[in-house]
């Protein structure tokens, strides 16, 4: 009797303890496992099944799987009612779970139907958690996306150079299949337009820079030789390890074909056959290169008609054109072998005399030029007489630019028709007024800055889904004492390439990072984005200064901080500027490239870049509602940035239309005069208190329009 007793003991402790070790299983199971009645209450339910819902354990036990199940699901959950009744089980199934906080979480369901000990059924159910699983295939929806609609012909290889994708474009341009690519070498394209050595430089540079990028010429499948622009781009491994070589390249064939006939027309006037602007300062440069290696001189002739508009007036265009092209045939004439003429439009000539040992020797040249623009031209039986005003300056004693060079001599003709035409006069360096001005320029900006005249505008960014203020984008003013307010269209062409336009940046971040403090203090927690000039960009020790600049506000966070770089920004070392901009992200500071879309390196600036954000050009984003091209700019930048997981803001937003376009779109960040237009420091958080999403569209919109004129 004992005996049963003591193993009826040991029965149930070895049960109570089975149950316990499967009461810890089902409690620690990374499924969720819930069980329901009939009519979908919840009688039973581990803590992944609550952690999936949302709801705390006493009021998941109040409801019903209806409670979680969306209306757009509810006819696939009758469904699998249905199944159930009929199999004793239903799923896997995919549909979607509403959470307490109205969030919607992808599940995977399975459900089996059971007999409960007190005779009615119940329904066990296992949900998996699958919205990481959705989130990862929709990146990878989006990434073959475009890769395959690219516009680009895109290559990938392994390590070891094998081709392993190509992308449709890829085939077209090429006319070798997939198949055919696939496990081959890119070697298999070249043609014989460039040397062993050329593609020995493309790995060397890969190897040292992990990026190579310019024009190659390949071959197509049928023969034909092609010319594309390329990008090679080495992808690494977590270990640094290369892993992978991605192409991406750009048939520019039709460019190269076109490129003789674009060159005539870009070089040379229509009209006469003289070369033009363009090729005449070409032609000035290489002609001072060669002046200094043989210590020589050239003379630069700027000749303007005498008397030309009255004939045009008196006997029309046609006579005045052929008149044109006799005096320029007179006028080459008179040259020497060596010299250039050239038209640069109306009744503008300039002559580029060339290897003079002595100044004096361009005199002779000038008498014949004089006498050949004064002798009379006979045109359809009509006597027809002009004359010429002459202006020269002599280089390298005029130390100056070809762009000044031409000015100088543009100066000097004024002074020689004015001194009563028919005559030349010889640009005198001592006086050279524009230069002048440009030094009085920069003195008087110098001068404002060691004032304090500049002042900074801010135009806020705000949240178009949330209403929320994001930051804003600091805006240079010069607060001048005579001539008022003046925008920087005012002030910074005058300081171009010049080392004050330094000075002036690292005022405009300090001065950011100020006010950014200032607010932080009130608590208001705003980023605030500066623009950079590409001159100071370039500098080498930017970095080093910006990070003085950052130490001199330790309560400021750097990441408050944002450059933005204009995308047509010309920035002749992008290596170097890169290195620069990776340094300053190092500190926290973020980068934003400006007018996106607006030049012609969109991608390279895209791809090379470390900028967080893209900032859609206003022309764009201010046109789309009207403008069919325009709108697919814009969808085209906000789908780059979605493909390159940059974040986007719009510029240009008037109206609320733009607005609701933008974020139909999927563009929720977004300025504009629509919103605000820039305003002092001291005017934002009133501002800023009385913003509302919705309200006020119509009459800031009627307020821009009544300001277009000034802006």
């Amino acid at each position: 009797m004992d005996i049963d007793i003591t193993e009826r003991k040991f029965a149930e402790e070895s049960l109570r303890a089975s149950e316990e070790k499967l009461r810890g299983l089902y409690e620690l199971a990374p499924l969720g496992i819930a069980l329901t009645d009939m009519t979908g209450r919840y009688i039973e339910f581990n803590e992944a099944f609550r952690a999936i819902c949302g709801y705390p354990a006493a009021e998941l036990k109040a409801i019903d799987y209806w409670t979680l199940t969306p209306k757009e699901f509810e006819q696939d959950e009758i469904f699998q009612l249905e199944s159930l009744e009929r199999l004793g089980c239903y799923g896997p199934y995919e549909k979607k779970y509403r959470r307490k906080d109205g969030s919607l979480i992808a599940i995977n369901l399975n459900g089996r139907l059971v007999n409960g000990p007190d005779g009615q059924r119940y329904i066990w159910s296992i949900v998996e958690d699958i919205s990481k699983r959705k989130q990862a295939e929709a990146k990878l929806q989006l990434a073959a996306s475009v890769f395959s609609h690219a516009r680009e012909g895109i290559m990938i290889t392994d390590a070891f150079n094998a081709i392993i994708e190509v992308n449709d474009t890829f085939c077209q341009v090429t006319g070798y299949n997939r198949e055919e690519a696939l496990g081959k070498k890119p070697d298999f394209l070249h043609s014989k337009h460039q040397e062993q050595s050329f593609y020995a430089m493309i790995g060397d540079e890969l190897n040292a820079k992990g990026y190579w990028s310019g024009e190659v010429w390949n071959q197509r499948k049928n023969g034909q030789v092609y010319a594309e622009m390329l990008t090679i781009s080495a992808v690494h491994d977590s270990t640094g390890k290369i892993q992978n070589y991605v192409a991406l390249f750009t048939d520019i064939t039709a460019i190269k074909e076109h490129q003789q006939q674009l060159e005539h027309i870009a070089h040379y006037d229509a009209l006469t056959g003289l070369p033009n602007r363009v090729l005449l300062t070409d032609r000035l440069q290489q002609a001072m290169i060669q002046c200094e290696r043989h210590n020589q001189s050239l003379a630069v002739l700027y000749i303007d008609l005498d008397g030309f508009k009255a004939v045009n007036d008196s006997y029309g265009h046609d006579m005045g054109d052929q008149l044109l092209i006799a005096v320029s045939k007179r006028l080459k004439d008179a040259l020497r072998e060596g010299d250039t003429l050239s038209r640069i439009g109306g009744d503008e000539f300039i002559a580029i005399v060339v290897d003079l040992e002595h100044t004096a020797e361009f005199e002779p040249v000038l008498e014949r030029l004089l006498r050949a623009a004064a002798k009379p031209i006979f045109i359809n039986q009509v006597s027809l007489q002009v004359s010429a005003s002459i202006g020269i300056t002599l280089y390298p004693h005029d130390k100056a630019d070809t762009d000044q060079l031409l000015r100088h001599a543009d100066q000097a003709m004024y002074i020689a028709k004015q001194a009563g035409k028919n005559r030349y006069h010889v640009f005198d360096v001592g006086r050279d007024v524009a230069v002048k001005t440009q030094f009085e320029n920069i003195e008087r900006i110098r001068s404002a800055l060691d004032q304090g005249e500049f002042v900074l505008h801010y135009q806020p960014k705000v949240n178009l889904k949330t209403g929320a203020v994001i930051g804003a984008e600091a805006l240079i003013r010069w607060q001048h004492p005579e001539r008022g307010l003046l925008s920087p269209a005012d002030f910074m062409p005058h300081i171009e390439n010049h080392p004050i336009c330094v000075s002036l940046g690292e005022w405009v971040i300090d001065s950011a990072l100020t006010q950014i403090s200032a607010w932080s203090a009130t608590g208001q927690n705003l980023s605030v984005s500066v623009n950079i000039d590409a001159y100071h960009l370039q500098q080498q020790n930017f970095p080093a200064r910006l990070s003085t600049l950052l130490s001199g506000h330790p309560d400021v966070q750097p990441g408050s901080l944002e450059l933005e770089i204009l995308e047509s920004s010309a920035l002749q070392d992008m290596a170097a500027v890169t290195d620069i901009m990776h340094a300053c992200r190092e500190m926290g500071v973020h980068f934003a490239l400006d007018d996106f879309g607006t030049g012609f390196s969109s991608l390279t600036y895209l791809r090379r870049f470390p900028a967080d954000i893209l900032k859609i050009d206003q022309s764009f984003v201010r046109d789309m509602l009207d403008d069919p091209d325009d709108l697919t700019i814009v969808k085209g930048v906000i789908g780059l940035a979605t493909a390159f997981k940059r974040q986007v803001i719009a510029e240009g937003v008037e109206t609320q239309a733009h607005a609701e376009m933008l974020l139909s779109m999927g563009c929720e960040l977004a300025q504009g005069y629509g919103i605000a237009r820039p305003m002092p420091a001291n005017e934002f958080s009133d501002w800023k208190a009385t913003w509302s999403l919705n309200a006020g569209w119509v009459k800031r919109s009627k307020t821009y329009c009544q300001s277009l004129g000034g802006k």
